[in-house]
């Protein structure tokens, strides 16, 4: 696998403009979204962070996970991988598999592998003297997830199996810069990974790559998602954007048990070394990520997920992971403007909230001590650090949020407006923190366990 620096010294030599892709086809442009106003009607667009699954693939037997890193190169990449460690094994723990992780490429041989139903590739593709064995391994019915990474190469014929046939896509062509999230089109709604799936879901943020070869004509290859045309500029950066074109990004090949998924890139501040995204943001996307599991750990047909445990009608305190504080309406306020704040868990009216169904998965949270009063992003503001506020409901985007459950009782809280997640600002431990907004990057600074109270 190329070295960070080198891969992006390649991509700059074979052109990062899209119209050099092999596979485009003339597309419109989306226009942008508006901001919703102040306390305004909800919006009737997509939200960035749709609705929960309404079927999931029952499992057949709890199973085993093995995944394959190497942890070196692209900040960006090893984030992921130190996300992913965290999130697959509570994600089993609800779901019923056992996922480990593992630099150890030696394990991938025929005894290695025996007592595991899935093997996931989350940066790279395995060493040379490792590839007869992955061959071995799936081609006798071992199920494999790969992401982003795992399919890059600039000489697919160095493994042809595996790029070429394996995988369909052949050579790296293309990426997208800076890493967004995008609107991505179902194009197989009866694969197993896809149930319950809308047309269209919102991915997390990532970087994208695109491929060689056209996917569509390999007869191979089912196309499970790709870019829909609304998302189009992909990419922040005007050099490195997708502006029109056919892009798949999750798919499998019907010879083998396998799924493919292009993201695994997480936002990241490379002067800082600082996550400003999470994979495991989007709801959708890891609907499918648990869809997919299950169908490789050899689920059949399909079952009603685990009810929702948070009931509209009771009332719930928010105690944050990292600093072991409440969330709480400053000085017991009742009023518009009343600071949201973390402080000592007293179980007050102040520190309980109920979440109110508006619409699909999104809640209105309101405040115990005075139930007109909702949970509310300051000014309807997209930015990260916005204030949180109570404010009296009026239906605004900015006064919505989902809660997106992470197991054992935690959520983090997603607003509809922003995409962005409750937040405790840089981490803090201490009383009196004004609670904010900010990316979501799945730390424990924005994850919250909902208590029932009497």
């Amino acid at each position: 696998m190329v070295r960070s620096s080198l891969r992006r010294a390649l991509i700059t030599a074979m052109g990062l403009l899209t119209a050099a892709t092999t596979l485009a086809t003339p597309q419109a442009h989306a226009a942008p979204a508006t901001a919703a106003p102040a306390h305004a009607a909800p919006a009737t667009a997509a939200p960035a962070h749709a609705a929960p699954a309404t079927a999931a693939p029952a499992a057949a037997a709890p199973f085993k996970v093995l995944a394959f890193y190497n942890g070196t190169w692209d900040a960006a990449h090893i984030d992921f991988d130190k996300e992913a460690r965290d999130w697959f094994p509570r994600a089993g723990a609800q779901y019923g598999f056992t996922w480990e992780a593992t630099t150890d490429w030696s394990r991938l041989s025929a005894s290695g592998l025996s007592a595991y139903k899935v093997i996931m590739f989350l940066d790279d593709g395995p060493p040379a003297d490792r590839r007869a064995a992955f061959q071995q391994y799936v081609q006798n019915g071992g199920a494999w997830l790969g992401f982003h990474v795992s399919a890059f190469t600039t000489d697919a014929n160095s493994w042809s199996w595996y790029y070429n046939t394996f995988l369909g896509s052949g050579n790296f062509q293309t990426n997208t810069w800076g890493p967004t999230a995008e609107t991505l089109r179902i194009e197989d709604r009866d694969h197993p990974s896809t149930a319950g799936l809308p047309t269209t879901i919102t991915s997390s943020v990532s970087e994208w790559y695109s491929w060689s070869r056209d996917l569509r004509q390999n007869p191979d290859i089912d196309v499970l998602a790709s870019i829909d045309a609304s998302s189009f500029p992909v990419g922040s950066d005007p050099n490195q954007q997708w502006r029109s074109g056919y892009y798949p990004l999750l798919w499998t090949n019907r010879n083998y048990k396998m799924l493919y998924a292009n993201f695994g890139h997480n936002g990241m501040n490379y002067e800082t070394n600082t996550r400003t995204s999470s994979t495991f943001a989007s709801a959708q996307q890891n609907q499918w990520l648990i869809n997919g599991l299950l169908w490789l750990g050899g689920s059949t047909g399909t079952t009603p997920p685990p009810a929702d445990p948070i009931d509209p009608a009771r009332w719930y305190t928010l105690t944050n992971r990292n600093s072991g504080k409440c969330v709480d309406a400053r000085a017991a306020g009742t009023t518009s403007g009343t600071p949201i704040q973390q402080y000592a868990c007293n179980t007050s009216n102040a520190q309980q909230y109920q979440f109110a169904t508006v619409t699909g998965s999104y809640v209105r949270v309101n405040n115990r001590g005075n139930s007109a009063q909702a949970l509310d992003v300051t000014n309807v503001s997209a930015a990260d650090n916005a204030p949180i506020q109570t404010w009296a409901y009026s239906g605004g985007t900015n006064q919505q949020w989902q809660p997106v459950a992470e197991g054992d009782g935690y959520y983090h809280l997603v607003n509809r407006n922003s995409g962005k997640c409750l937040d405790v600002p840089a981490a803090s431990t201490a009383d009196s923190v004004q609670l904010v907004q900010y990316a979501c990057n799945g730390t424990a600074a924005q994850s919250f366990r909902l208590t029932a109270q009497p």
